[in-house]
């Protein structure tokens, strides 16, 4: 459907054969004989747009405008009237109408004018969810922070899937990044400027997550007292994240598929399927395939949500990425909370490279909030770390970084030269002197270890 509309209209003619011709142009309409008939559906359901004669038994038009404005303000409302009735239709519009037609009514004229309110209206929507998307994070690649192979494959793997429609399935631990992700995908697609709408499928009881999902009628479960969208007409043009999408129940997933597959739904109480655009990204921290064998969740929707496989591994398997996080993180909590820390200590950076972060980059962005909240405003200490005594005195045993020396000894050499070039802010002739190396020494070491590329990205952020 394009849209409810309401027609209140006295005379029985006029009014049915709008209605008949609003609803050949696919809108649901209903009807009014009157003016109170029209408050009252009002109050009874939810309309995008109202179309209302200015004359009328009982209450008047602008009555009806008037309660349009008081109990539905995001309902648009076009007025009818006589051509000698002009001064009411500019009333009507200083009231808030968003537009008039003069009688008798041209047809293609008022449908041209009811497709105008109703772009109107949806833009508007957009707009306002826009706004909410932009106070959240993620908006391009910039926040994919790190620079093991693995970070770089998943940026490679991004820039390769976004530009298509297919579904994309992302699988990891809890606290990764797999939200940060799927923004990244739609950032980077052909629809960015539309809307991503995300959705955790654990969270939500079965019953309102269907409704949320696909919409439902009025009428079609005790409180449906309005006739709602869901999201995937919402996101009209957009992307959809179910996240914990293991989560989603058996009742649920053969209309996910069907969603997938047809591009329709099929709100909750109708019998009308509606077409909808949408691209869904799915995510979760489950092994489907397993669950698949345990007939907890149905093969053929694994295989349409894992046309493109993303794994984010846990912060413990790319321990080279906790630096350049710890960096990010702080510079965001310095925007967020106006502090202005410069970073963490090396004492505190060869703690938070020894945890094992089983909350992954949730669990270490908690750590650096409360140090934050906590420390002295300038360095991040061991001191700010809880049980950092701990850490300290079982740090061989907890570390889980690489098992092989060779890079175990890189990944350490890296971080500890990078700390001192930020106690030195950058100078490297100091820097040298405090590592016990020549200038060139260390400018070699800068290059191999790729030190001078992080320094150049830190600058252009």
């Amino acid at each position: 459907m394009n849209g409810a509309i309401l027609i209140a209209e006295d005379h029985e003619i006029a009014r049915k054969s709008i209605q008949q011709y609003l609803q050949q142009e696919g809108y649901r309409v209903e009807e009014a004989a009157d003016g109170d008939a029209a408050i009252e559906a009002i109050n009874n359901a939810d309309f995008d747009l109202v179309i209302t004669d200015l004359k009328m038994p009982s209450a008047s038009g602008l009555d009806v405008l008037k309660h349009v404005r008081e109990v539905s303000p995001n309902t648009l409302v076009i007025v009818t009237t006589a051509f000698g009735s002009v001064e009411s239709a500019i009333e009507a519009l200083r009231l808030g109408a968003q537009d008039y037609v003069i009688k008798p009514i041209i047809f293609e004229d008022l449908l041209s004018k009811v497709r105008h309110v109703m772009e109107y209206r949806r833009l508007a929507w957009e707009i306002q969810m826009l706004r909410r998307e932009l106070s959240n994070l993620s908006p391009d690649l910039s926040d994919l922070v790190g620079r093991s192979q693995a970070m770089r494959n998943i940026v490679s793997l991004i820039q390769k899937v976004a530009s298509s429609d297919s579904t994309v399935l992302i699988t990891g631990e809890s606290g990764c990044g797999k939200e940060v992700v799927a923004r990244a995908i739609h950032s980077q697609s052909p629809r960015k400027d539309k809307l991503f709408l995300p959705v955790n499928c654990s969270a939500i009881p079965d019953t309102l997550l269907e409704s949320q999902l696909f919409g439902h009628v009025k009428g079609s479960f005790t409180g449906a007292t309005n006739s709602n969208e869901g999201l995937f007409q919402r996101a009209k043009g957009g992307t959809i994240f179910l996240d914990e999408i293991a989560d989603l129940s058996a009742v649920l997933q053969p209309k996910l598929l069907r969603a997938i597959e047809a591009k329709e739904i099929l709100p909750v109480g109708s019998t009308q399927p509606a077409k909808v655009d949408v691209r869904i990204i799915a995510a979760t921290n489950a092994e489907l395939n397993r669950a698949c064998e345990q007939g907890k969740f149905r093969e053929d929707l694994y295989y349409r949500l894992n046309v493109i496989n993303i794994r984010v591994p846990p912060l413990r398997e790319r321990r080279e990425d906790i630096a350049p996080l710890i960096d990010y993180l702080i510079r965001r909590h310095n925007t967020e909370m106006k502090k202005s820390y410069k970073g963490a200590d090396n004492a505190a950076i060869r703690i938070l490279m020894s945890l094992p972060w089983r909350g992954n980059i949730r669990e270490l962005d908690n750590v650096l909030e409360r140090a934050m909240i906590l420390g002295n405003g300038e360095w991040i200490t061991a001191n700010d770390i809880p049980h950092a005594e701990k850490w300290e005195d079982s740090n061989h045993s907890a570390y889980a970084g690489p098992h092989d020396l060779t890079d175990a000894l890189r990944a350490y050499e890296k971080m500890h030269i990078e700390n001192v070039l930020k106690e030195t802010d950058g100078n490297r002739a100091v820097a040298a002197k405090m590592l016990g190396l020549s200038r060139s020494s260390l400018y070699r070491k800068l290059e191999s270890l790729g030190i001078y590329r992080h320094e150049e990205q830190q600058r252009a952020s």
